[in-house]
């Protein structure tokens, strides 16, 4: 069962090429954005950065922050900022057909990946404010602070942390996205404070138990920026989401029994039925 989990954790890694790719993509993008604008920082975030981003790169995005000077600042522009930053990158790319402000972001739609291009500023007292043109506001982040956080869990846990957030964002991708991938991390993240991960099979049993009684409760974002990092969610896609959970951990109760008496195979199966095609097939 071990080999079976290695070759899963490799399965979801980006390869060297495509490493190469994003790094290429990603430096032109910020090069174009800082042509048109006054840009005092611009850095890499997400799940990108957080070494979390998970294969097949064509389902991926990769997030750059650009921090602007303060002269592009109002309180009620954060739609018009989103169109400017669209305007110049429609300027650099005209061949590429989908560049559209998608709430907090402008994102780029090339044919292999996307990228999302987050306009930002220094506020007073630290961090960052990102504009939110879907509800017309400015939102506090840090996703420097966020990175530093994950590092150090991860460190924690021996470097099991990062590949078992990988593990289960496979796990949503195939269950259609219940989550999003932020508000999943934080969620894996804050049921492995205070336990340590021994092996990455009972992690993700351990994952499963404990998130299902999380979705209903506010989780602050570990930054310290919100005290809530999933308004998104309804009632019906909370039901959803434990309903689609508590299947999950059955099947991962039943993998664990399975292997334990030398069943590999119906372990496999069982594990498959929970991740989909990524995790190997037996044999």
């Amino acid at each position: 069962m071990e080999e079976a989990f290695r070759q899963f954790r490799t399965n979801l890694e980006i390869t060297s090429l495509q490493e190469s790719t994003t790094s290429t993509r990603q430096s032109n993008v910020r090069d174009a954005v800082a042509r048109d604008f006054s840009v005092l920082e611009s850095f890499l975030t997400g799940s990108y950065r957080r070494n979390t981003m998970i294969a097949p790169l064509t389902t991926a995005d990769i997030d750059v922050f650009v921090v602007l000077d303060p002269k592009y600042y109002a309180s009620n522009n954060q739609r018009a900022l989103l169109s400017a930053v669209m305007g110049t990158l429609k300027k650099e790319y005209p061949k590429t057909p989908k560049i559209k402000p998608d709430g907090q972001a402008v994102t780029i739609t090339f044919t292999d990946f996307e990228v999302d291009v987050v306009p930002g500023f220094y506020p007073t007292g630290g961090g960052f404010l990102i504009p939110d043109a879907t509800v017309g506001r400015w939102i506090s982040t840090d996703p420097k602070k966020h990175v530093e956080l994950w590092t150090a869990s991860n460190k924690a846990h021996g470097g099991s942390l990062v590949p078992l957030i990988k593990m289960m964002k496979c796990w949503n991708r195939a269950n259609g996205n219940l989550f999003r991938s932020f508000h999943l991390e934080v969620l894996v993240r804050h049921v492995l404070t205070d336990v340590t991960i021994t092996d990455i099979p009972s992690g993700v049993r351990w994952v499963l138990d404990k998130i299902r009684e999380k979705v209903w409760t506010k989780i602050a974002d570990p930054a310290g920026y919100s005290d809530d990092v999933a308004p998104y969610l309804s009632k019906a896609e909370a039901d959803r989401m434990i309903s689609v959970i508590n299947s999950a951990h059955r099947s991962a109760v039943a993998a664990e029994t399975y292997a334990s008496i030398g069943y590999v195979r119906s372990a496999i199966e069982e594990w498959r039925s929970i991740f989909g095609d990524y995790f190997p097939a037996y044999g």
